[in-house]
């Protein structure tokens, strides 16, 4: 998705919201980040002529620091219309014992490589809250996702790399469940599958309720998913430890 289209649909949710000011409103910031752990994470690209990998088995990469944000504006307590960003890097090395092919680029076997793994996600969500009770809220909705996605292969003397941008479209749900008088739980993401790939993207949390405008988050996140296309089979899991609060106001 260009530039351009990413701006449009900016300007479309601050024209949503806008539209709906003045009904009964609120907003909602939510704040996360933690570790994230490699699971896997496979790459061949091109698909059909080059070298099947992996980044986490064949290369050595650490754990790294995550930072996600999401600001949404709850309409009458049903319609919430958010926007969410999350960067992510991720830095590999090690050496192959075989000859790898990479995007058109040869690296001899045995050489030592860096990879980089970038996946950088832009959201925009409409949920219904089809059940909005004093203890349980659950809602369903649909999100539209623009991945802005790179993998680089680099040797002392040679650099490969393949970047995408694209429109993905998901599917939302939420179950926020307050069992307790001060605890919750949460279990949302976003999720879907297509003969070209699949996407998820769950969390299952407990909450901490300070008071009725903040809480505390503390629980597990995965991230899995890729494709498998003419020009590349890229999948990856990811795993995260997930640590965060939530403002209402």
């Amino acid at each position: 998705m260009s530039r351009r289209k990413i701006q449009i649909s900016i300007l479309t949710l601050i024209i949503l919201i806008l539209a709906f000011s003045n009904l009964s409103a609120q907003w909602e910031i939510d704040l996360e980040f933690g570790p994230v752990f490699n699971g896997y994470n496979d790459v061949q690209i091109p698909n059909e002529t080059g070298t099947r990998f992996s980044l986490t088995d064949d290369l050595s990469v650490d754990p790294d620091f995550f930072f996600r944000t999401r600001v949404s504006f709850i309409i009458d307590g049903m319609h919430v219309i958010s926007g969410f960003a999350a960067p992510l890097r991720l830095d590999a090395e090690g050496s192959v014992g075989k000859e790898i092919l990479f995007e058109g680029t040869t690296f001899p076997a045995n050489t030592e490589l860096r990879g980089f793994y970038r996946f950088d996600s832009y959201r925009l969500t409409y949920r219904y809250n089809f059940i909005r009770e004093p203890d349980l809220t659950i809602g369903l909705g649909f999100t539209a996702k623009v991945r802005d996605a790179e993998i680089r292969i680099e040797s002392e003397d040679q650099i490969a790399s393949k970047t995408n941008t694209g429109f993905v479209p998901l599917i939302n749900f939420r179950i926020d469940w307050l069992f307790a008088e001060r605890f919750g739980l949460l279990f949302a993401g976003d999720a879907l599958a297509a003969p070209q790939g699949r996407a998820e993207d769950v969390i299952l949390a407990l909450k901490y309720h300070i008071d009725e405008n903040l809480a505390l988050k503390s629980g597990y996140r995965i991230l899995e998913g890729g494709a498998d296309v003419d020009d590349a089979y890229t999948f990856a899991l990811l795993h995260y430890i997930s640590f965060g609060l939530i403002l209402s106001f």
